[in-house]
């Protein structure tokens, strides 16, 4: 009930406080990675791909783009942290997860949370169909549990034959359970925890 009652109400304005003023204070460092990309590897800054989100509605992600220009990041490859196609800039971008602060833009729209299930692709939704039908009743957000578990996910799929076997199979379901189980805990006070626990993962 408790959880309802905040995803109501109070989910959405805690959203826009933080998200704006975190868009604020970040802005210096958007503007940094943003000519780093530039200057380093000439192409699109941004990375947008379309993915799953509330009640099934899609948009378009965006991130800071990782690959080299003209990698073919479209599609639905799961990314280990051995792709040659990772450019010397995206690798730390990934790593620190700062490819990730343009997603405050999807969160300021409405379309993210700052705390929710990770947003997936079509395909994969379809895959675990039935129990997407339960998560997508929130809007997916830039962390959660699973993301704090799965920071290393590219290091987890590292020398794997197939990338995409091995995510649908091995991480995918172990996400799953950790969605649901944001979803049984879903709060303000939560929300507040798993930010700090995230912050503090990164740095």
């Amino acid at each position: 009930m408790r959880g309802k009652f905040y995803a109501k109400t109070g989910k959405r304005i805690f959203d826009l406080l933080v998200g704006l003023t975190g868009f604020v204070l970040v802005s210096p460092l958007l503007i940094f990675v943003a000519l780093w990309i530039a200057i380093s590897d000439p192409g699109p800054i941004f990375f947008r791909h379309e993915r799953i989100g509330q009640n099934f509605k899609k948009f378009r992600l965006i991130k800071f783009r990782t690959m080299i220009k003209n990698a073919g990041q479209a599609g639905l490859q799961i990314t280990a942290a051995d792709d040659k196609r990772i450019s010397k800039v995206g690798g730390y971008l990934r790593r620190f997860k700062l490819d990730e602060l343009p997603q405050l833009i999807n969160v300021i729209k409405g379309e993210m949370s700052l705390v929710g299930p990770r947003p997936e692709v079509e395909a994969y939704v379809r895959v675990f169909n039935d129990d997407y039908k339960q998560i997508l009743k929130i809007r997916p957000g830039i962390t959660d549990y699973a993301a704090i578990e799965f920071r290393d996910e590219q290091e987890i799929l590292k020398g794997s034959k197939d990338t995409h076997a091995s995510y649908v199979t091995n991480i995918l379901p172990k996400k799953i359970v950790l969605y649901k189980k944001y979803l049984n805990d879903m709060s303000f006070s939560t929300d507040l925890r798993i930010l700090t626990e995230t912050l503090r993962s990164i740095f």
